[in-house]
């Protein structure tokens, strides 16, 4: 436990930088594309390339190739273990460049046939934009499987700065290269486009020195005939859907919301951007420090040994995200008002992101989760459960989604998100029992009792707080802007950590004991 929290945490620091930098970002885009029709056609055609970052780069293909990496680092064979790296990574350029050229293709010969309505040129725009940026696909499942590679050999921090260098590029896109478009909106946004190749690129070179020091030569390796390629596709192609199920829903989501009306996409972008920075934070990157983990452990056969570090990091997650979630829920307005609420990004763009948000909060814990249950089953093996419910909720939120969508606009998305997450969950803990034959989850409840105690009255002083403020200083200038969302914070985390120590929860004191100690040194 004591080297998980110390991995993740090197690694959510530096994640820390990076989902910093990329609300920097999204902080430079809404203020001169605002929630326009613009903005929602860029938004969700580089949400199509990322669906496939996160299916094929960090989804399926590294959950389903670490373990073998990691088998094959143990069993002491390094010329093996590179060999096989190179011969997945060769498959991966063949695939990535073969589907690039696909969809490229295709969306040239489609885009004389496309009609937009007079008021909303969103769709032609977004194909535009799709075609430029899709290759991007290619060059970050290869930064993907790089920093999978390091992780496998235990680098953590320098592999998660490679977002860091992604997102800072992407700063200076806006800067630098926009300009060079033009003065109008619609011909700067392919300024945009371009940069995201570039961003790309960077992050993915960005991780190769690191990989140069742990011994990796680049070398051209057939993958047609290839036993451990073969056996990455087997693994893979039924778990496709089993990582990304939220991605998909959140791309799936915008399609409709395209159709529902201007602002729904580019807002609900602002919430998630923001629900993300908590979860990347640490779950995901405790989620990428548990599979290489488990991984080991399922290949020594160590099951007990599996169960707890599992339920730890749970329980580890539940303490952290609990206390964020109630800050997304509460704050949601008064954080979307001090972040983005500038230049073209006005009060009504505020009230759409931040009631998004609203109905996403409660689901943060269960987007995490899914996670890190998800790289369980990918540890022992297991590549379809995850998959066959992944499809189930995809399908159940879909059906929520465009019930949702039109009476309730981007509060239904929100809300079809956190109900198909929670759903999600529920069914990979009930499928992982039954495979494992028991949890080992006795602790973890008796754990996260206390704390949704705690969260509650965390949530009844943080709204107080904010009512508090919010008539008597207001929100009119920067500095009460932002007391309108740390005062609150300050005040209900603090109850939260004081009640979790006090009533001796285990994750809570070995958290804040490593700080205390981290301190004290």
């Amino acid at each position: 436990m004591s080297n998980m929290l110390k991995s993740s945490g090197a690694m959510a620091a530096a994640t820390l930088l990076s989902r910093v930098l990329g609300m920097v970002r999204t902080m430079v885009y809404t203020s001169f594309m605002g929630t326009s029709a613009v903005a929602d056609a860029f938004t969700l055609a580089f949400k199509i390339p990322n669906l496939f970052r996160r299916l094929l780069g960090e989804g399926a293909l590294t959950a389903a190739f670490i373990p073998i990496f990691k088998k094959k680092q143990m069993e002491g064979n390094p010329a093996e273990m590179w060999r096989a790296a190179n011969a997945v990574l060769s498959g991966l350029i063949v695939a990535g460049t073969a589907l690039s050229v696909i969809v490229i293709l295709g969306i040239t010969v489609a885009l004389p046939f496309v009609v937009d309505e007079v008021d909303k040129p969103s769709k032609i725009l977004m194909l535009q934009l799709l075609r430029i940026m899709f290759p991007y696909v290619l060059l970050v499942c290869v930064a993907a499987v790089f920093i999978g590679i390091l992780n496998a050999k235990g680098h953590f921090f320098i592999p998660a700065l490679g977002s860091v260098a992604l997102n800072v590029v992407l700063i200076g896109v806006v800067w630098v290269v926009v300009p060079m478009f033009g003065k109008e909106l619609p011909r700067q946004i392919f300024g945009l486009a371009w940069g995201v190749l570039i961003a790309g690129l960077v992050q993915m070179l960005f991780q190769y020195p690191t990989l140069m020091q742990e011994g990796f030569r680049p070398a051209w390796v057939a993958p047609w005939t290839d036993p451990t390629v073969r056996e990455v596709l087997v693994k893979m192609i039924p778990g496709t859907l089993g990582v990304a199920s939220f991605q998909i829903n959140v791309v799936v989501n915008d399609l409709l919301a395209m159709w529902r009306g201007d602002g729904l996409v580019s807002s609900f972008d602002c919430a998630v951007r923001l629900m993300e920075l908590p979860q990347g934070l640490f779950g995901i990157s405790l989620a990428t420090y548990l599979l290489p983990t488990l991984s080991g452990l399922a290949a020594e056969k160590k099951f007990p040994e599996f169960r707890k570090t599992l339920a730890e990091g749970m329980g580890h997650l539940v303490f952290v995200n609990l206390l964020a979630s109630v800050f997304l829920v509460v704050l949601a307005e008064p954080m979307i008002r001090l972040l983005f609420e500038r230049g073209q990004f006005d009060a009504y763009s505020t009230s759409l992101a931040s009631t998004a948000l609203a109905f996403l909060g409660p689901g943060l814990i269960a987007f995490s989760l899914v996670n890190i249950l998800a790289r369980a089953f990918y540890a022992v093996g297991d590549v379809s459960t995850p998959m066959r419910i992944s499809v189930f909720c995809l399908l159940a939120n879909l059906i929520l989604t465009a019930i949702l969508i039109w009476p309730m606009k981007q509060a239904g998305m929100g809300l079809a998100n956190t109900m198909s997450a929670l759903m999600n969950v529920g069914l990979l803990a009930f499928a992982l029992r039954k495979k494992l034959k028991t949890l080992a989850w006795t602790e973890l409840r008796a754990s996260v009792q206390p704390l949704v105690g705690a969260a509650l009255a965390a949530g009844l002083v943080c709204w107080g707080s904010l009512k508090l403020w919010t008539a008597q200083i207001g929100h009119a200038a920067l500095w009460s802007k932002a007391g309108e969302v740390f005062v609150p914070m300050l005040l209900s985390g603090a109850l939260y950590l004081g009640v979790s120590w006090w009533l001796k929860v285990r994750p809570a004191r070995e958290m804040l004991g490593m700080v205390l100690d981290r301190i004290r040194r």
